[in-house]
């Protein structure tokens, strides 16, 4: 030895109590995997992976296993019932006759006994007389090993449960732990895996992506997202099924956070499908659905193009959500339901549903047509959201403004029928939903100049040099006029509805639209490939529908300053209930007179 010097090295700490490990060597039991792994990697390819990254994690666990070591000197757990010769320390009593008789104490007593009872009450007869010879050992089971027992003792043995499981949730870490010790505890006594589908998830993290941790006081308390904190404006109550939404709405395969304001985005979410029901709902009071007395629903058959467009596409997204569960893929299936909620509903549908729905006459077929389609719409809609939001789904069952098909949303499931529409002129529809929103640019120019206010106050000028694009448009141009019953169209099938806009011309040239509007609000569109251009609406604005009409106060017909259209709702109105309509001031200077 040439020289001897002290050095500061690392030292290994224990994680929880920030103390300094240490380490001994001591006799442990090991189980060996030799004789069964290659069955074990097979069995891997039997199950179902989700995700299924999480197959190639466990086949490398698997087929790098060394020998398992169960045992563990800890003072409490399963223990290992094994006696040991008192003088040599080395001889092991363990057979079937020690197993048996352990079994029958633990069956009893619980495996507690192993530590309050003496050898002389732990050795089976055969035994007993040796009972000074041997001392019960005090080495653990593996807690893996315990747990990776479960479909023994839980799955296997209970009537209401079935082995193999259906499925095995827990996090990404378990396919070194559970799912990797269940799997060949299962193997090595069944010969088969213990689980159908493996279902991995990642860990919540702070809003900035930090592992919560009560040191550093980021973690986010589930009750009080829930109930709300002490200061109600600050840390507002959002009730359990904002808090489910969140848990659906992110990708769990991953690592995922949640704070304050991840949270409120989520609550405006809810907030859109919450509002998107309260809408259909209103819409519904005089509504009697197809099989119920009175029923005023319109067949299929007799739907208008753009009412069984919508009815396919709720069969569409009822069958894209039920596939998104079914695949365990929650997210998916709530991007589908506020997709639909928001693209194909509120921006479109329901917007353009508003004229049929307030205007027409209360018997019109227009409006029943529309009611028809609401109801199919908001009974899919209300099942689809019941796993994940079941209060919503729940309250709103409660509150269908017709005789209920069943006392709960969670009875009968969706129907076959909701979910078998087929598609119906989709090409048609989606060029209008482009067209939309091309001319809605244009509108938002001519807003922001103060040139109009609202879209009914503007007009469109439309040049399609596609001839499949001008058939469709010249298919759908509509009456001149506000006219009740329309002519041309059948008034739902209509460009003007459909672009909620009082007037559409369809013209032969660029130079059509470009001499009718400013050039500032002309554009060739980015989605419908047409030329179109807005300007003032002509005419007079009805002031029931807000549409702009040449024919206003030249009908000679009751309400001067109304289109034919709104007086012949009034007519329907009047004759409907028995009442008189009268607006507003006339009531107002009734009773001043009075």
């Amino acid at each position: 030895l040439l020289k001897a010097e002290d050095y500061g090295h690392k030292y290994p700490y224990d994680w929880r109590t920030k103390k300094p490990t240490i380490f001994r060597a001591t006799d442990q039991w090991f189980a060996s995997v030799e004789g069964f792994r290659d069955q074990a990697v097979e069995a891997i390819d039997t199950v179902r992976w989700v995700p299924e990254v999480g197959k190639n994690r466990i086949n490398s666990f698997v087929t790098g296993r060394g020998d398992w070591c169960i045992s563990r000197q800890r003072s409490w757990g399963v223990p290992i019932p094994v006696f040991y010769d008192r003088e040599t320390g080395n001889e092991v009593l363990l057979d079937d006759h020690t197993l048996d008789h352990i079994k029958s104490l633990f069956a009893e007593h619980g495996s507690n006994a192993w530590w309050t009872m003496d050898e002389k009450d732990l050795l089976p007869d055969i035994y007993k007389d040796e009972a000074e010879k041997w001392k019960k050992g005090t080495d653990t089971m593996d807690v893996w090993f315990d747990s990776g027992s479960s479909w023994a003792g839980v799955a296997k043995n209970r009537g209401e449960l079935a082995y193999p499981a259906d499925l095995y949730l827990e996090g990404s870490d378990q396919h070194r732990g559970w799912f990797q010790s269940s799997l060949l505890t299962s193997v090595a006594a069944q010969g088969k895996a213990p689980y159908k589908t493996v279902l991995t998830h990642g860990f919540v993290l702070d809003e900035k992506g930090f592992k919560m941790s009560k040191s550093l006081g980021n973690v986010v308390n589930p009750l009080q997202v829930i109930e709300g904190g002490n200061n109600k404006k600050l840390e507002p109550a959002y009730g359990a099924d904002v808090l489910r939404l969140w848990a659906a709405s992110v990708d769990y395969s991953g690592d995922v956070s949640i704070g304050a304001n991840i949270i409120k985005q989520t609550f405006e979410s809810y907030r859109k499908l919450r509002n998107t029901a309260r809408y259909i709902i209103g819409n519904l009071a005089d509504f009697v659905p197809e099989g119920q007395e009175g029923s005023n629903a319109v067949p299929y058959d007799e739907l208008p193009s753009m009412d069984k467009w919508m009815l396919g596409r709720l069969s569409a997204v009822l069958r894209e959500v039920d596939d998104a569960m079914n695949e365990y893929q929650f997210n998916r299936a709530t991007q589908e339901l506020l997709r639909f909620a928001t693209a194909d509903l509120s921006n479109f549908y329901l917007d353009v549903a508003k004229d049929r729905l307030y205007i027409s006459g209360i018997t019109d077929v227009r409006r029943r047509s529309c009611q028809t389609v609401l109801h199919a719409v908001l009974e899919g809609f209300t099942k689809s959201i019941a796993p994940v939001l079941p209060h919503m789904a729940e309250d709103i069952w409660q509150n269908l403004p017709y005789a209920k098909p069943t006392e709960s949303v969670f009875e009968g499931g969706i129907s076959d029928e909701l979910t078998s529409y087929d598609g119906h002129d989709e090409d048609q529809w989606t060029l209008i939903r482009n067209l939309r929103d091309d001319v809605n640019q244009m509108l938002e120019l001519a807003r922001n100049d103060k040139l109009v206010g609202a879209s009914l106050d503007a007009a469109a000028f439309v040049f399609a040099s596609d001839e499949a694009t001008r058939s469709v448009l010249d298919k759908l141009d509509g009456d001149r006029d506000l006219v009740s019953p329309p002519v041309k169209t059948n008034g739902v099938d209509d460009l003007r509805t459909a672009l909620m806009l009082s007037q559409v011309n369809l013209v032969d040239s660029e130079d059509a639209v470009s001499d009718a509007c400013e050039a500032i609000y002309v554009s060739k569109g980015e989605k419908s490939g047409c030329i179109v251009g807005v300007r003032q609406a002509e005419g007079t604005k009805c002031g029931r529908c807000w549409f702009y009409d040449e024919k206003v106060g030249k009908h000679e017909l009751p309400h001067s300053d109304l289109c034919q259209r709104c007086n012949d709702a009034i007519s329907v109105w009047e004759k409907e209930t028995g009442n008189t309509f009268t607006k507003e001031e006339e009531k107002v200077e009734a009773e001043t007179v009075a």
